[in-house]
């Protein structure tokens, strides 16, 4: 295909996709995903039926509940995404939100706190969700704000690690995650983007130059999972763990940031990071992004999971954009590929559901779906979109 015939498909596909995340995802999940009388969000829903999954709910669900419910507004939902927002996000700081200021691992459906032990993984969502109820509520804003400083001046005063990031608890265990980094950048940038101050802008800075500095492997310019406390790579097996997903994920965010803050080196270690997972972590038969590799690019868990298709499309779509001749041609082909891998997980029927793990032997397993893969649909057809907008970039 040509560049621009490798465009007009992505326009297409943007299409096509847009319009079911509108006309069957969304008020599948706010309908029978939703429990309109508490505000909060059920965790899977079983296509046999189909009917809700009631159990418990999760701290980091939640939120990433909010975050899809307003970006699929801006995409055009017509659906009334402020009010279930904003319904949302009263329920989830009322049965969530502990008196530190962090937020709980996980409530009954009813409420009722079940586990509020800490879990780093959980605050950066709390954030990210707050950014964008920010900017979608404004009747909100103050309080929201002042939400999401408390979180963070918390995370600073008393999970602080000495040298860069975060500990995983007080006091002080092992492993260290690159992952809730991952996603606490994340949510830096969306209050960056919000004019939420120079604070949000320092901490995108100090966890972008940790994940260049430890996170990201030198020589072979792979991202690893787990850490000790020095930031060096946890021994034993775990310290091997390398993610295509989160390969794509990162390349995706160090791009940003690398527009933001004129930092080359972030966008050559991003196509180094996109290249480790395009080359090593795509099946060659299966042609989706496997979930683990080992530290050599050895297959360490071949079953693929939704999520990591989705950040494909992201990451292949930023340096695409970025990018030009025979190397833009690349990323844009790669771009494709990840929203064929992403369409395989999708159900026509039910409307709106999807399926999240495709064993090695290419069937996928058959559990209810997930609606924590939600938030990263609605991310990269938010990407996505971007190739309808009139300063994408085309050929000539």
């Amino acid at each position: 295909m040509t560049e621009d015939e490798q465009s007009a498909w992505l326009r297409a596909a943007s299409e096509r996709l847009t319009r079911w995340l509108l006309c069957e995802a969304m008020p599948r999940w706010t309908g029978l995903g939703f429990d309109a009388d508490t505000g909060g969000f059920r965790e899977a829903i079983d296509p046999d039926g189909p009917h809700a999954v009631v159990g418990p709910c999760r701290g980091r669900v939640q939120p990433r509940q909010i975050y899809s419910v307003i970006v699929a507004g801006r995409l055009g939902w017509t659906g009334d995404w402020q009010a279930i927002a904003s319904r949302a996000m009263d329920w989830y700081l009322a049965r969530f939100r502990l008196p530190d200021g962090t937020f709980a691992d996980m409530v009954a459906p009813d409420g009722t706190l079940i586990d509020g032990r800490f879990d780093l993984y959980n605050q950066p969502f709390a954030l990210l969700a707050l950014a964008h109820a920010w900017k979608a509520l404004p009747a909100r804003r103050e309080e929201l704000e002042r939400v999401a400083a408390a979180l963070l001046d918390r995370l600073e005063a008393d999970y602080r690690h000495p040298v860069a990031g975060f500990e995983e608890g007080t006091p002080p265990r092992e492993p260290l995650r690159a992952n809730p980094h991952m996603h606490l950048l994340e949510a830096a940038f969306a209050w960056e983007a919000v004019g939420g101050g120079r604070r949000w802008s320092d901490l995108a800075d100090e966890l972008m130059g940790l994940a260049l500095d430890r996170f990201i492997d030198a020589s072979s310019g792979a991202l690893r999972e787990f850490f000790a406390s020095d930031w060096r790579p946890v021994s034993g097996e775990s310290g091997r763990q390398v993610e295509p997903g989160h390969q794509f994920e990162w390349a995706w965010l160090a791009l940003h940031w690398s527009r933001t803050r004129g930092r080359d080196d972030a966008a050559i270690a991003a196509r180094r990071l996109f290249a480790v997972g395009e080359t090593w972590g795509i099946c060659p038969a299966r042609h989706v992004a496997m979930l683990e590799l080992n530290d050599d690019f050895s297959i360490r868990a071949p079953v693929a999971r939704l999520w990591g298709q989705t950040e494909w499309i992201k990451a292949a779509l930023a340096l695409a954009r970025l990018s030009g001749g025979p190397e833009r041609l690349h990323y844009l082909a790669s771009a494709r590929r990840a929203v064929v891998a992403l369409e395989l997980f999708l159900v026509s029927e039910p409307a709106g559901l999807w399926r999240d793990k495709l064993d090695a032997d290419g069937r996928f397993v058959a559990e209810p779906s997930p609606a924590s893969s939600l938030y990263h649909i609605v991310c990269a057809l938010s990407e996505l979109a971007q190739v309808r907008g009139p300063d994408w970039p085309h050929a000539g």
